[in-house]
């Protein structure tokens, strides 16, 4: 089984060098009960190479269902029949936005693929009593992605309260309301940032996102 830091792409590993130390202590941490996402996924976003990143999406933590989290923001399996209601306001915002047919799944790993980081403010969440990993350290390392991140000039799609802390990082950002039922009618729905995203993108003379599922 490999480790958190075994997981990292190379890249990112150079890149958060100075925070490999607090990542092993939440490995350490967390070993010590069960926990979500399963370990081989806990690093998934950032096993890819950090040059490829064009847009980051930032979430909270990962879905508290065992069924849900697969080490993505936001993102299901496929085969997942019965989608969470965060992730059917994104898919539903999808369409509205593209003005494409709405998709019958959840898996955004397509996004993944042509340069989308999709990144979780913290990284595990207890699979135990649903409480929260929030006390760990995560927030150190993702606000670290966020530097490295906005110093290469990547969009920011940022949805809720924990996402926008990280604003300040970005030259480019796209907020709002998070895509939760609570607050979906606050101002994600109709926000469109898919297309603002692709219109950013155009600007930094970068290729837009394909973002059908």
């Amino acid at each position: 089984m490999r480790s958190f830091e075994e997981q990292l792409h190379p890249s990112w590993k150079a890149c958060l060098e100075q925070s490999l130390d607090l990542l092993n202590e939440i490995e350490r941490r967390v070993a010590r009960t069960a926990f979500l996402p399963k370990h081989d996924l806990v690093m998934r976003a950032l096993g890819r190479d950090i040059d490829e990143v064009k847009v980051v999406i930032f979430g909270q933590d990962p879905y508290p269902n065992p069924e849900y989290p697969v080490g993505l923001s936001f993102s299901v399996t496929r085969e997942t029949a019965k989608l969470p209601q965060s992730l059917r306001n994104i898919l539903k915002e999808l369409s509205a936005d593209l003005g494409v047919e709405q998709p019958h799944h959840g898996d955004l790993s397509q996004w993944q693929d042509q340069g989308v980081l999709l990144l979780n403010r913290v990284l595990t969440i207890s699979a135990v009593d649903k409480g929260s990993h929030s006390d760990l350290g995560w927030q150190r390392i993702t606000d670290e992605v966020a530097k490295v991140l906005g110093e290469r000039d990547v969009v920011a799609i940022l949805w809720g309260e924990k996402a926008s802390e990280l604003e300040k990082y970005f030259k480019h950002v796209i907020k709002s309301a998070h895509p939760s039922p609570l607050s979906a009618y606050k101002g994600f729905l109709g926000s469109k940032p898919f297309s603002r995203a692709n219109d950013m993108l155009g600007e930094l003379n970068k290729s837009p996102i394909d973002w059908r599922l």
